[in-house]
C-alpha cells in the first residue's frame, strides 16, 4: 500500500498537491505548523495510488511518496 508523508513544519498550505491529486484525498489539516500555516495531509491513505503527482508539484519539496 502506498504511503504519503509530509514535512508538516515546512508546508505552506499552498494546496497545489490537493488540486493535482487525482484521487482528491489531500486536504489542509485544521492544526497549524511552526510557520503558522495549515499543512496538507492525506485524509484517506487507503485510496492513495502512489502516483506521486503531489510530490512533483510541491514547490517546497515537503512530500515523499513510498510505494
Amino acid at each position: 500500500m502506498p504511503k504519503v508523508e509530509f514535512n508538516v513544519d515546512r508546508c505552506k498550505g499552498c494546496e497545489l498537491c490537493a488540486v493535482f491529486c487525482p484521487q482528491k484525498i489531500i486536504k489542509l489539516s485544521e492544526g497549524i505548523n511552526k510557520l503558522g500555516y495549515h499543512p496538507a495531509t492525506v485524509k484517506e491513505m487507503e485510496k492513495c495510488t502512489g502516483c506521486a503527482i503531489c510530490a512533483r508539484v510541491c514547490p517546497d519539496c515537503v512530500i515523499k511518496v513510498y510505494k
